[in-house]
């Protein structure tokens, strides 16, 4: 799918979806949509189920769903209603790809690097260490990136859309002050994803946890460190009260790329209106939730160092550049694993070069200036 074809799609998706094209809320976290009613009339009708990877009234993406689902029945006038389960509620965070491949649930949404042992180039999709930044990503998947990964979700019986981006993460929450490599020798840090293979191979101890899991595990020092998002989304989860230094940047993860996914059976059965209708909300649903984490994580991370004691601290230089040379390798291995893999790392890399060699005389040429100025 070409970024021409993607616009062109989406201008015929918003007349054909009428209200479809109406704003999923303000930035900030405000009321969902409302609801018109039940349909009437002999018209289809779909209740369709959706599952997360996340816990309970998770901050942006909790909020962000429901305006879709209440989106959707508005457009629908009432022939489409989906509910949403929370992770653990029907299905545990790390069931949602085999549930909706099987047919069990319709929708869910997740983080594609969780089913790298299913499918490794589906990591690409998500985040990859030292490589794209949100802006680079959503160009690339509206470019053709996303058309790779609906056909290696197609072989196993999904449908699939970017519906959200944290944008840059950070680095992590730590018990202890990590001044050199031989200080994260033998941490135990709570990763996952092509993060937690480089953070094994600099000398980590990676341990693969939940979102409900890592506070208490933080808390009682079953793991050293962990990472999950970013100050808006770590603060619910109250991993200050855990550990106190917070490190930046995120090089593990500098955007991670949500997916919404459907049963393609379940897909195949909507009439094209509301097909329409789903991918447009998707498409504004990612958009937004990135609004989100951008507009909410500086007053977050105001609020941990000047209220709750943490002390912000930047990884050391020597540690990034070990981080990067075992993250090239990584990515490496993964690319060479399987013949998917390999046509996506080339497509991404391939659209990162360019892109970066944009952004030195853009994005990057400007913040150097604005820091000088």
């Amino acid at each position: 799918m070409k970024r021409r074809d993607f616009l062109i799609g989406l201008g015929a998706g918003a007349i054909a979806g009428g209200t479809a094209v109406s704003a999923l809320g303000t930035r900030r976290e405000e009321a969902a949509v409302s609801y018109p009613g039940k349909p009437t009339g002999a018209a289809a009708r779909f209740e369709w189920k959706l599952v997360t990877s996340w816990p309970p009234d998770y901050p942006g993406a909790s909020l962000g769903l429901k305006n879709l689902a209440q989106e959707m029945a508005a457009i629908s006038e009432g022939r489409m209603e989906i509910k949403i389960y929370a992770a653990g509620e029907l299905v545990s965070g790390l069931e949602v790809f085999d549930a909706v491949s099987q047919g069990t649930i319709q929708m869910g949404h997740s983080a594609s690097y969780y089913w790298a042992g299913k499918i490794p180039a589906t990591q690409f999709f998500c985040a990859v260490p030292f490589g794209m930044i949100a802006q680079e990503m959503n160009g690339w998947l509206y470019d053709e990136g996303l058309a790779l990964w609906r056909d290696l979700y197609a072989r196993h019986n999904l449908y699939v859309m970017p519906s959200g981006n944290t944008g840059t993460q950070m680095g992590g929450w730590f018990r202890k002050e990590i001044r050199s490599v031989e200080d994260f020798r033998g941490v135990k840090m709570r990763i996952p994803g092509l993060g937690g293979k480089v953070v094994a191979a600099a000398g980590g101890t990676v341990v693969l946890l939940a979102a409900s899991e890592i506070y208490p595990a933080l808390e009682r020092g079953v793991i050293d460190s962990a990472e999950w998002v970013g100050p808006y989304v770590d603060r619910r989860l109250g991993l200050h009260q855990a550990a106190k230094f917070y490190y930046y940047p995120g090089w593990h993860e500098p955007s991670t790329a949500n997916e919404l996914t459907i049963n393609l059976q379940s897909w195949n059965a909507l009439p094209k209106d509301l097909q329409t209708a789903l991918d447009n909300a998707a498409y504004k649903l990612n958009l937004w939730l990135l609004s989100v984490y951008q507009g909410m994580n500086q007053e977050a991370l105001g609020d941990l160092t000047q209220n709750h004691g943490v002390q912000l601290k930047r990884y050391p230089d020597d540690l990034l550049t070990r981080l990067r040379a075992e993250s090239e390798k990584v990515v490496q291995q993964v690319a060479d694993s399987d013949a998917d893999a390999r046509n996506v790392y080339d497509s991404y890399t391939k659209y990162l070069k360019a892109s970066r060699e944009w952004r030195d005389i853009s994005e990057d040429a400007y913040a150097v200036m604005q820091m000088r100025a």
